[in-house]
C-alpha cells in the first residue's frame, strides 16, 4: 500500500452484510455513472469509493478525493472548479481545479453537504453537461470525470432542510451504496480486531500477536461502536499498546475516564442555589414503561475487574456519599437498564435485548459482563 494513497488499503470482513455491501459496490464500479454512498462515520465510505473507482473501466485514471467539511466553505468553488489568474485577491495565476486533476477518472465527494448551495448548482451542471466553470472565468471547460459522493445522514432529511439541492440529489441517485455499520456486521468484529492487533503488534516490533482474552472480546462485542470500523482500530491499537502480555484482558471503550479526572460542575436547583435538587416527574421512573425499575440499583465496586458485585440499597441514591467514577456511573447505569429489561420479559433475554433496542448478540455479551450483580438482581427481595 503506497503511503500517500490510504484509500487503498484493503476493505476487510467476512458478514452477510459486509459482503452484500461489496457485491452491490462491485455491480456498481462497472457502471459508467454517478454514484452516492450513504453511512455513518467510520463505515469505510472512501475504502468503498476506491473500489468503485479501481474496479471501473475508470482504472487506469486518476482518483482524486475530497473531503470538502475539511476545505473552508469560502474556498470550496475554487478547490473544486479552479479560478482564473486575478480572479480574486492572491489568485495570482490560472490555477486548476479538483475537476481538471480527475480528467478521465473518478472525483470522490466526501461529506457533500458541506458544499454551499451554489457550488452545488455547479456541480449539478458538471454532472448533467460534463463542463465546468473556472472562477472568473468567461469560457466552460470540458471535464470527463465519475462522481461519487458521499454523505453520513439520510439525503433526503438534507434536502428537506435545504442542505441539499433535490436536483443534484436526483442526478447522483442512480447507484445507492448503504455502508453497513459496524453493529450490524455480526462476526466482523472479532475478525477485524484480531487483524487490528496483529497489523500493529508488527508495526511497533512485538514478536507475535496478541489474543483477546474471553472477557475482552465480550467488551468488543458489547459495545455499540458509534464511531465503527475507525473507532474499533484505535481501540484495538491502544490495547496492544498498553498490554505486555500475549494475551489482551482489558479493553479501554472510554480514553477520557481515568482516576485524576477533574471534579464535576457543581449541581444547582431551579432557585439558583448550589446542592438543590429538583422532584423527578413520575413518568420519568423508567425508560421503558410506567413499571418501575428494581428497588436497588447496583453499582460496581472499585477494583473490582470485570466483576461487579452489589453495593449496599443505601449506596443506591444518587445523592450518596460514596463518590463514583465515570467507569462506575455509566456500568451501574448500564446494570440498571439490563435488570429492569430482564423484570419487565420475565427473564428472557431475547426479549429483553428487543426492548433495549440491542441485538440478542449484544444482550449476550453485556450479561456476561454483568453477570454477577444481574444475578445478584435477580435474587434481590
Amino acid at each position: 500500500m503506497a503511503p500517500d494513497a490510504p484509500w487503498l488499503a484493503e476493505a476487510l470482513g467476512q458478514s452477510d452484510a459486509f459482503l452484500g455491501f461489496m457485491e452491490d459496490v462491485g455491480r456498481a464500479a462497472v457502471v459508467d455513472r454517478p454514484a452516492l454512498l450513504i453511512g455513518e462515520r467510520g463505515t469505510g465510505k472512501e475504502l468503498a469509493a476506491a473500489r468503485l473507482h479501481y474496479h471501473s473501466p475508470r482504472w487506469e485514471g486518476p482518483y482524486v478525493p475530497v473531503n470538502l467539511a475539511a476545505l473552508p466553505r469560502t474556498l470550496i468553488e475554487a478547490e473544486l472548479f479552479g479560478h482564473e489568474a486575478g480572479a480574486f485577491t492572491g489568485a495570482l495565476k490560472r490555477r486548476p481545479g479538483r475537476f481538471e486533476t480527475a480528467d478521465g477518472g473518478t472525483l470522490f465527494l466526501d461529506e457533500l453537504q458541506a458544499a454551499p448551495v451554489a457550488v452545488q448548482g455547479k456541480l449539478l451542471r458538471a454532472v448533467e453537461y460534463g463542463s465546468i466553470d473556472r472562477v472568473g472565468a468567461s469560457q466552460p471547460v470540458a471535464v470527463d470525470v465519475r462522481i461519487v459522493a458521499a454523505v453520513n445522514v439520510d439525503p433526503r432529511e438534507l434536502v428537506r432542510r435545504g442542505r441539499l439541492l433535490p436536483d443534484l440529489l436526483d442526478r447522483l441517485a442512480f447507484s445507492v451504496l448503504f455502508a453497513p455499520p459496524l453493529r450490524h456486521r455480526h462476526g466482523d468484529i472479532p475478525y477485524l480486531a484480531e487483524r487490528f492487533a496483529a497489523r500493529f503488534a508488527a508495526a511497533i516490533g512485538r514478536p507475535e500477536p496478541p489474543t483477546f482474552s474471553d472477557a475482552a472480546q465480550a467488551a468488543l462485542a458489547a459495545h455499540p461502536w458509534p464511531g465503527n470500523i475507525r473507532e474499533l482500530k484505535t481501540v484495538v491499537e491502544r490495547a496492544v499498546l498498553h498490554t505486555t502480555t500475549a494475551r489482551i484482558d482489558h479493553i479501554t471503550l472510554d480514553p477520557f475516564a481515568h482516576p485524576h479526572a477533574p471534579l464535576p460542575l457543581p449541581h444547582f436547583s431551579h432557585s439558583g442555589g448550589p446542592g438543590g435538587s429538583s422532584p423527578r416527574p413520575p413518568e420519568a421512573s423508567s425508560l421503558f414503561s410506567s413499571t418501575p425499575l428494581p428497588p436497588t440499583h447496583f453499582f460496581p465496586s472499585r477494583g473490582s475487574g470485570g466483576d461487579y458485585p452489589p453495593r449496599p440499597p443505601e449506596a443506591s441514591s444518587l445523592s450518596s456519599p460514596i463518590p463514583l467514577t465515570w467507569t462506575e456511573a455509566v456500568a451501574a447505569f448500564e446494570i440498571d437498564l439490563l435488570a429492569g429489561a430482564l423484570v419487565r420479559a420475565g427473564g428472557n433475554q431475547r426479549k429483553a435485548a428487543a426492548l433495549l433496542g440491542l441485538t440478542y448478540h449484544q444482550m449476550r455479551g453485556l450479561y456476561r459482563k454483568y453477570a454477577a450483580a444481574l444475578d445478584a438482581a435477580s435474587k434481590a427481595p
